[in-house]
C-alpha cells in the first residue's frame, strides 16, 4: 500500500506494559519517566502516545516523539505525524473518497500493479446518512415526492385537525398515479392553526399520499421518506455495496439507521481500542467538520477533507504542526432555564473572539462537572464555528457514567477504566492539583449563560432571546451586509394576506416558514430534546397551535431520539404541533427541505419580505435551507417549537404571548416552559441503556432494500459510462511513475474575483441543482428530467456534476458581475457566462487560471470538492488574504497552491482589477512559507506567501496532489 520501513525492533518497546488483568498490553508513557508528561495537556498525551506506538523511523521517527515531549517549547514549531485510529466517512464526503479509490485501483492495474492492493490501512466507517429529503410530512403535505430531487407543481394540502377516518391499515394509499381525487383541501381546518385535539385523535389524524392525497398510517411517514431515498439513490448504495466487499477494512453502515455523528456516539465510539493484544487510545478523524463531536467523550478527534482521509486510509499519518492549546476553564453554576445550545452559543461566542483558528481547545475546572456527556459533545460539535481544531474533554467520572448506560459491559468498562488512569488520561475536573499547563487560558462563568439564538445569517451572530424582537428591527433597518436587509421603513409593517387550503392567513416581515428540529448538533443531547418535548406537551394542553403552513418537521439523529421521545410521551405532542419524524439524516440543514406551498412563496415574493427560518442545526447560511427565506436562526429545539408556535421571530417573549386559547386565555411561554428538575427527572426516567440496544439492532438488521441490493463481484469497478452519478474520475490521468518538476504559472487570467468570507457552500453547493445551472444542462443532455436531478451532495461521485456545480451558488458574491450569481466574465470575449463555460473555454484555448478573493477564504464545511472542483475547472493558484485552515489544507491536496498577500495588502491596495494576466515563477525547490512573485500584464509585482506549512504539503504539491503522491508510491 504504502511505503513502510524495513521490519526491526520497535524502538520503544521498553515502554510496553500490562493492566492489571495480566493480558492486555499497552505502551506505558509514564515509563519515560520525564516530568514533562505530566504537563502536557491530555489531548497532547494522545498524541504522544500514537506516535511512540506507530513509530517506525520513516512517518514517525524518535524525534517526533522528544518534539511531543517538549511541547511547551516546540509548539506551532515543530510538525509531527499522527495516526488516528479509524476514518470516519459520511455519504456525501465518503463517496468522492471511495470513487477515488476505486479509480486508483484502476490506475495502478494499467501500470501492471495488483489493484488488490489498493485498500484501506486504517479501518473505514461509512455512514449513508445525508442522502435523506423530506418528501412526506404530517405539515402540509410535501408536493409529490421526487425521485431526481427537482421541483413539482403538485401542491399539498395541509395537515386538517378536522375528524378523518382513521388510517391504520398500512402504508399504501392504492391506485396508480393521478387515479385518485385532487380535491387537496376538502376537509378545512375548524380554527386557523391546529387546535389541540386528543391522543386519540392524533393517532387518528391520516397522512397524506401526495401522489394520491389518500391516507397513509402516519406511522410510516418516516418508512415512505425512506423509501424514496432509497429509490432515487439506488445506484449510490449498489456502489456503496459494492465497496464494502471489495475493499478490505471498509464498514458501510445502511441508510436510515441514523446521522454519521449519532451513529459515531453511540455505536462506534470506544475511548480506547483494542488491536493485536495492545489496548490504546480511540482516535478519529473523520470527512466532515463536526467530526468534533466525539471530544466531548474524551476521543480525539477531528474533520479533514475527502483527500486526506484517503490518504490516512491508505496508511498516511495526518501530518500536522504542534497546536496550541487553549485551556477553557468552566466556573459558575448553569442557571436552570439555560439549555446546552445555550452554553454552546455561549461558548462559541467567547472563543470565536478569542482568535484561535487552528488551536487545540481543552475544558477544564469546576464547571465542566456539571454538564452532561451529551452537553459536552453538543459543545463539541459546534468546534469548527469558532474555527479550532478539537474542543476535547477528558474522560471523567461523567464519560464513565454515562458509557454505563450505553451497553458497554463490565469487563469493556474496567478496561477503559483501568487503562486511561494508567497512562493519566483520567480527569478529576474537582482537583486543581491536576490542571496541566496549556498556552494559555480563557475563562468562561457558566452562570452568565442565558438563552440565545444565533442569526439571521452566520452562526457567529448571536442574539439574547430577550433582545431578538429589537434585534430583528435592526436587521431591517440596517443595509444588506452580515445582518441587514435593508427594508424601506415603509414597507417593514407590510402584511401579506393569502390562502392556505381555504383558510385566510397573513404573512409579514419576520413570519416563520420553516421550523425544523433536525439531525446533528442537538439530537445527541436528551435533555435539550426532552425540554422540547415537554414545551410541545404543555403546549397542547394550554390549547396553542401552530399555524399550519409553517413547514414543521423532527429529523432525529437516530432512532435512539425517536424511542426515547416516545418513551416519555412527548413523541404525540411533538406531532399535533406540526413536528413529525420525517426520517434519519440529515436534511433541513443540508438544504433538503421539501418547496414551500407555492401561496407562501408568492405572498413572499410579492411583499419582499424577509421570511425566517428556525432550526437546531449549526449551519445557516443565507438561501441556504431555501432560496425565498432570508433570515434563518440556529435556536435550541424548545425555542424552535417556541417560535413556531409564535409563527415569528419578531416577538418579546417576555412581554408578549405565545398565543391564545380558543377560550380567549393568554399562554406566555414561562407558562409551559418545563423546569430544569422536569427534564433530568425525564431524561433519567428514559435515557437507559435500552435506547442504545435499539441502533444496535438496527445495525445489524440494516433494512430489506440495502440487503436486497445486488452489487458486481469484482476487484476493479465495472464503470457504467451512461451513470450520472458514478464516473471514474480524471485525476490519475496521465499518470507517470516520475515527479514532474513544478510548472511556473505564465499569464493566468483570473476566473473569479471574490471578496471576504467566501464559504464552501458558495464554492461547492450541497442542496438542489438549479434548473437554469451547468450542471442542470449536463443531466438534461443525458435525457434526466428535472425531476430526476436530485442534489449536488447526491451526485459527489460523478465528477462531471460536481465540476459544473463549483461556484454554483446563487449568492455568489463575484465583482467582476456585480450581483449575486453563479456567473463571471469571460474576460477574452467579454461575455457573462456561467462559471463552468467560462473556465471551459479557458481550458480550451490552453488558458491557466487564478482566483483572487479576500478574508477568510474557504470558510465552513469539510468538503473535498471545494479543492477537486476548481482543480478540474483549471485553477492552478488562489491568492486570498487569509483561508480557512482546513480548505487550505485542501488546496494543497490537490495541487493548487494557496498564495496569501503580505500583511496590509490585498486585491484593491494593489488597484488590481482582476482583468490582468498573472505570471507566478515557481522556484526548482520550494520550501515551507516561501515568498513568490506574481507580475502581472500590466507591469506591477508584488509578492505572495505560499502557505505550504510543512515539507509533506510540498512534496504533495509537487506531485500534483495527494491522490497521485498515494497512487506513485503503489508504482
Amino acid at each position: 500500500m504504502a511505503l513502510t520501513s524495513p521490519v526491526k525492533e520497535h524502538p520503544y518497546s521498553h515502554l510496553i506494559d500490562t493492566l492489571q488483568d495480566g493480558r492486555t498490553k499497552f505502551y506505558n508513557p509514564l515509563k519515560l519517566n520525564d516530568p514533562r508528561y505530566d504537563k502536557l495537556p491530555l489531548s497532547i498525551r494522545v498524541l504522544l502516545e500514537a506516535a511512540i506506538r506507530n513509530c517506525d523511523g520513516f512517518y514517525t521517527k524518535e524525534e517526533d516523539i522528544q518534539n511531543i515531549l517538549d511541547w511547551q517549547q516546540q509548539q506551532t514549531k515543530a510538525e509531527v505525524p499522527f495516526s488516528p485510529a479509524r476514518v470516519l466517512l459520511q455519504d456525501f464526503t465518503g463517496i468522492p473518497a471511495m470513487v477515488d479509490l476505486a479509480a486508483m485501483r484502476d490506475a495502478v492495474a494499467k501500470h501492471g500493479v495488483d489493484p488488490s492492493l489498493v485498500n484501506p490501512k486504517c479501518p473505514t466507517d461509512l455512514i449513508v446518512d445525508h442522502s435523506l429529503q423530506i418528501d412526506y410530512s404530517k405539515c402540509a403535505i410535501q408536493n409529490a415526492p421526487n425521485p431526481g430531487g427537482g421541483d413539482s407543481q403538485n401542491q399539498g394540502p395541509s395537515r386538517s385537525t378536522s375528524s378523518r377516518p382513521p388510517s391504520r391499515g398500512g402504508a399504501q394509499c392504492g391506485g396508480q398515479r393521478g387515479s385518485c381525487s385532487k380535491a387537496a383541501c376538502s376537509d378545512p381546518p375548524a380554527s386557523p392553526g391546529r387546535p389541540p385535539v386528543s391522543v386519540q385523535q392524533i393517532e387518528n389524524t391520516p397522512l397524506l399520499c401526495p401522489f394520491h392525497l389518500k391516507p397513509v398510517s402516519e406511522t410510516d411517514t418516516a418508512l415512505k421518506n425512506q423509501e424514496m431515498e432509497l429509490i432515487r439513490n439506488k445506484e449510490r448504495l449498489q456502489f456503496f455495496k459494492w465497496c464494502s466487499k471489495a475493499f478490505k477494512n471498509v464498514n458501510v453502515v445502511p441508510p436510515d439507521v441514523g446521522a454519521v455523528h449519532q451513529v459515531n456516539l453511540e455505536y462506534l465510539s470506544r475511548v480506547v481500542q483494542v488491536s493485536n493484544g495492545f489496548v490504546f487510545p480511540d482516535s478519529v478523524v473523520g470527512t466532515d467538520s463536526h467530526t468534533t463531536m466525539i471530544n466531548g467523550l474524551g476521543i480525539l478527534g477531528w474533520g479533514v477533507g475527502g483527500i486526506e482521509s484517503e490518504a490516512v486510509m491508505l496508511g498516511q499519518p495526518v501530518s500536522l504542526k504542534l497546536p496550541e492549546v487553549v485551556g477553557c476553564k468552566l466556573v459558575g453554576s448553569i442557571n436552570p432555564l439555560t439549555t446546552s445550545i445555550d452554553v454552546v452559543l455561549g461558548i462559541t461566542k467567547h472563543l470565536r473572539q478569542a482568535g484561535i483558528a487552528g488551536k487545540f481547545v481543552e475544558f477544564f475546572g469546576p464547571g465542566v462537572s456539571q454538564l452532561s456527556a451529551p452537553d459536552r459533545t453538543t459543545i463539541a460539535n459546534m468546534c469548527p464555528e469558532y474555527s479550532a481544531t478539537v474542543s476535547f474533554f477528558p474522560v471523567d467520572q461523567v464519560t464513565l457514567k454515562h458509557f454505563k448506560k450505553t451497553n458497554f459491559t463490565q469487563e469493556k468498562l474496567e478496561l477503559l477504566e483501568s487503562y486511561v488512569k494508567a497512562v493519566k488520561l483520567f480527569r478529576s475536573y474537582e482537583d486543581p492539583s491536576e490542571d496541566p499547563q496549556y498556552s494559555e487560558v480563557i475563562e468562561i462563568n457558566l452562570s452568565s449563560m442565558v438563552p440565545y439564538v444565533s442569526g439571521p445569517k452566520r452562526p457567529q451572530d448571536r442574539v439574547a432571546v430577550s433582545s431578538m424582537k429589537k434585534d430583528f428591527q435592526s436587521c431591517l433597518d440596517e443595509k444588506v451586509g452580515f445582518k441587514g436587509f435593508h427594508i424601506s421603513k415603509e414597507k417593514q409593517s407590510m402584511q401579506v394576506p393569502f390562502l392556505h387550503c381555504g383558510q385566510e392567513y397573513q404573512l409579514a416581515h419576520g413570519s416563520v416558514v420553516i421550523a425544523a428540529v433536525i439531525s446533528c448538533t442537538n439530537n445527541c443531547n436528551p435533555s435539550v430534546m426532552l425540554t422540547a418535548g415537554l414545551l410541545a406537551k404543555k403546549a397542547v394542553e394550554a390549547g396553542l397551535v401552530v399555524k399550519p403552513y409553517i413547514r414543521t418537521s423532527l429529523a432525529p439523529g437516530s432512532g435512539m431520539v425517536t424511542h426515547y421521545l416516545n418513551t416519555s410521551g412527548v413523541l404525540p405532542y411533538f406531532s399535533q404541533l406540526g413536528f413529525e419524524v420525517i426520517g434519519y439524516g440529515c436534511a433541513t440543514c443540508v438544504g433538503n427541505t421539501a418547496p414551500l406551498p407555492e401561496s407562501v412563496v408568492d405572498a413572499i415574493r410579492q411583499g419582499d419580505l424577509v421570511a425566517c427560518g428556525v432550526l437546531s442545526g449549526n449551519r445557516h447560511f443565507e438561501g441556504r435551507l431555501c432560496d425565498c427565506v432570508r433570515a434563518n436562526y440556529l435556536a435550541s429545539p424548545p425555542l424552535v417549537v417556541a417560535y413556531a408556535l409564535a409563527g415569528t421571530v419578531g416577538i418579546d417573549f417576555e412581554k408578549e404571548p405565545l398565543g391564545v386559547t380558543t377560550e380567549g386565555k393568554e399562554v406566555y411561554l414561562r407558562d409551559i416552559w418545563p423546569s430544569r428538575e422536569e427534564v433530568q427527572q425525564t431524561e433519567e426516567d428514559t435515557v437507559i441503556s435500552s435506547i442504545f440496544k435499539d441502533l444496535r439492532g438496527r445495525m445489524k438488521q440494516g433494512n430489506t432494500f440495502w440487503n436486497n441490493i445486488d452489487c458486481p463481484d469484482s476487484v476493479v469497478f465495472p464503470w457504467d459510462h451512461k451513470s450520472t452519478y458514478i464516473r471514474s474520475p480524471s485525476f490519475f490521468s496521465k499518470l507517470s511513475k516520475e515527479v514532474p518538476t513544478p510548472q511556473s504559472i505564465e499569464s493566468a487570467h483570473v476566473l473569479l474575483f471574490l471578496g471576504d468570507k467566501v464559504t464552501t457552500d458558495h464554492i461547492s453547493p450541497a442542496g438542489s441543482i438549479a434548473r437554469v445551472s451547468a450542471a442542470a444542462k449536463y443531466l438534461l443532455s443525458k435525457r434526466l428530467t428535472p425531476r430526476e436531478f436530485n442534489s449536488y451532495g447526491a451526485r459527489r461521485g460523478n465528477d462531471a456534476v460536481m465540476t459544473r456545480g463549483t461556484f454554483a451558488s446563487i449568492k455568489l458574491q463575484n465583482r467582476f458581475i456585480g450581483k449575486p450569481g453563479p456567473k463571471t466574465l469571460h474576460i477574452p470575449s467579454g461575455q457573462t457566462l456561467d462559471v463552468f463555460e467560462a473556465a471551459d473555454r479557458y481550458q480550451r484555448d490552453g488558458i491557466p487560471l487564478i482566483i483572487l478573493a479576500g478574508k477568510d477564504y474557504g470558510s465552513g464545511n469539510s468538503r473535498d470538492w471545494v479543492a477537486k472542483g476548481p482543480y478540474l475547472l483549471g485553477v492552478r493558484a488562489v491568492i486570498a488574504e487569509s483561508f480557512e485552515k482546513l480548505h487550505k489544507n485542501q488546496l494543497v491536496g490537490m495541487g493548487i497552491m494557496p498564495l496569501e498577500f503580505l500583511p496590509g495588502e490585498n486585491a484593491d491596495s494593489l488597484e488590481l482589477s482582476g482583468k490582468e494576466r498573472f505570471t507566478i515563477t515557481l522556484p526548482e525547490s520550494l520550501s515551507p512559507k516561501q515568498q513568490l512573485t506574481v507580475k502581472t500584464s500590466q507591469g506591477k509585482s508584488f509578492l505572495v506567501t505560499a502557505l505550504f506549512d510543512t515539507e509533506l504539503d510540498v512534496i504533495f504539491f509537487r506531485h500534483g496532489g495527494l491522490l497521485r503522491y498515494v497512487a506513485r508510491t503503489l508504482l
